[in-house]
């Protein structure tokens, strides 16, 4: 299954991607961390593998995260003209995946946000949920993009948003 969303961000891509690269502002935008921590390497660093843990409800997903690309690693001083990426797999429990995000101006003060993902899914229940509800998937990722969103451009923290 592969799906692609974007968003555009009210702020200068330096800006968002500093952002998003800082581990300790995950828990303020990414709905449902419970736990990302580097098993080895520095975290947001091309090679580096994480555990990562999602809690949605009563579904908990545990998964291995690891980067496979980030250009440019210096995240100062980006050249106007140049696209950033953030590139990660993450592989859990019968499910494969890989999100390939890039960043460009969309403006001064403006970054437009460009998610392409990909899910391959393994064993019986995996591929059902696969098949039966693809646009869930879709549904959380672009979740995820408009709380970072909220979060970058209003100071929102997901954690103050119950229910």
């Amino acid at each position: 299954m592969k799906y692609t969303v974007s968003i555009e961000i009210a702020l200068p891509r330096e800006t968002v991607v500093q952002l998003l690269a800082d581990p300790a502002q995950m828990p303020k935008w990414l709905r449902g961390l419970v736990l990302h921590e580097p098993i080895s390497g520095t975290h947001g660093q091309v090679g580096t593998v994480s555990r990562v843990v999602m809690q949605t409800g009563n579904q908990k997903f545990e998964g291995t995260e690891t980067i496979t690309r980030r250009e440019p690693v210096d995240l100062h001083g980006i050249p106007g003209d140049s696209v950033v990426h953030f590139e990660r797999e993450i592989v859990g429990d019968g499910m494969w995946s890989a999100a390939r995000e890039r960043f460009t101006e969309a403006g001064p003060q403006s970054t437009l946000w460009r998610s392409e993902n990909e899910y391959r899914f393994s064993g019986v229940v995996m591929r059902l949920v696969g098949l039966l509800m693809p646009g869930a998937f879709r549904k959380q990722s672009l979740q995820h993009m408009q709380d970072f969103k909220a979060f970058a451009e209003q100071g929102l923290d997901v954690r103050d948003a119950k229910g």
